[in-house]
């Protein structure tokens, strides 16, 4: 039987659509459109979303949708070509990677740990806390290395002196501390303030520590970088011109706060932006950090110690952004 042959040309071109990220006759990106995920409504996950609502990307001549692709989702729909960028932690970027080196990370937004371990009121110490029960997500992943960092810092043994309780979600992490369920948690802004207003305690904020851990990142697949670098570089000065609105637009910042995190308290609001605006605004993926991640990683599989940073790194939009002044400039403008 013959196969039809305008049949043929329809699925050979939907095919190169596809696995050209939605190219166009003339190969660029069909009408500027860029999709960007983010892999959990948190701050540091936040910047597309600003740089949206502040018209950047507008600006920049690309039509954007930024889409909730929640954890593990996120890698997978870089390489499926759902989505062009994505904000996720390094921890979920670098197994993807090295199974396909499609994946890259092209800039990261936190270079320390950052989270609060919480407790409840009556524990205020560490040897309240023996024999307790910590809720985190999932076994062995970035909240579970941040629990064991200030549960040593405690001089606590997280393998003896306390149990973990795996919940699955921020959301129902917070609940289980709520309820008595578990004595303590890991948490960030805005969950930082609910837990101050019902008068938990704050036994160990990871960020005063300075212990390098690569968290946030923006990632995306080194195809689109290669073919489409004007594209990438375009995406790269709004992400860019979103951090600096970020750090020196407060109030603005607020708003869209409101709208991302879904809530209006201006405290919780105030709270998340101070914990944001330390971003870099050269947002470079540092390689002790991402090093950190590694061997986090290979705890669990020791495959991952035959790797090196500079794998999972590419810079080339946001080093030709720096090269050219362009990020100087930006914070030198009055008004900054």
């Amino acid at each position: 039987m013959r196969f039809p042959f305008g049949l043929l040309v329809l699925l050979v071109s939907l095919a190169i659509g596809f696995l050209g990220g939605r190219a166009g006759a003339q190969g660029k990106p069909e009408k500027d459109k860029l999709r960007i995920g983010y892999a959990a409504r948190a701050v540091t996950h936040s910047i597309p979303f600003v740089a949206s609502e502040a018209g950047f990307f507008r600006d920049e001549g690309l039509q954007v949708e930024v889409v909730r692709t929640a954890g593990a989702v996120s890698p997978m729909a870089l390489i499926s070509g759902d989505t062009d960028f994505a904000t996720m932690s390094a921890y979920l970027l670098i197994p993807v990677a090295v199974r396909s080196p499609e994946v890259a990370m092209v800039s990261g937004l936190t270079r320390y740990a950052s989270m609060t371990l919480v407790s409840r009121p009556e524990i205020r110490s560490a040897k309240d806390l023996m024999g307790g029960v910590v809720g985190l997500q999932r076994p062995g992943d970035a909240y579970e290395k941040n629990a064991r960092s200030a549960l040593q810092h405690l001089k606590l043994n997280p393998d003896k002196d306390v149990k973990f309780l795996y919940l699955g979600t921020n959301d129902a992490m917070w609940i289980a501390l709520d309820q008595r369920r578990v004595s303590a948690t890991m948490v960030s802004p805005p969950a930082t303030l609910f837990a101050r207003k019902a008068g938990m305690n704050f036994l160990v904020d990871l960020a005063d520590l300075k212990i390098e851990y690569q968290g946030s990142t923006l990632g995306t697949r080194r195809s689109l970088l290669k073919n489409y670098p004007n594209f990438a570089l375009r995406t790269m000065r709004a992400m860019v011109r979103g951090i600096h609105f970020f750090k020196t637009r407060r109030e603005d910042t607020h708003k869209i706060l409101a709208k991302f995190l879904g809530t209006r308290d201006p405290e919780a609001l105030e709270e998340s932006w101070r914990y944001g605006a330390d971003m870099p605004a050269k947002p470079y993926p540092v390689d002790s950090a991402v090093q950190a991640v590694l061997n986090h990683l290979a705890e669990g599989d020791p495959r991952y110690a035959k790797h090196k940073p500079g794998e999972f790194i590419e810079l080339g939009p946001l080093g030709e952004l720096d090269k050219s002044g362009y990020i100087d400039r930006l914070y030198a403008a009055p008004g900054k």
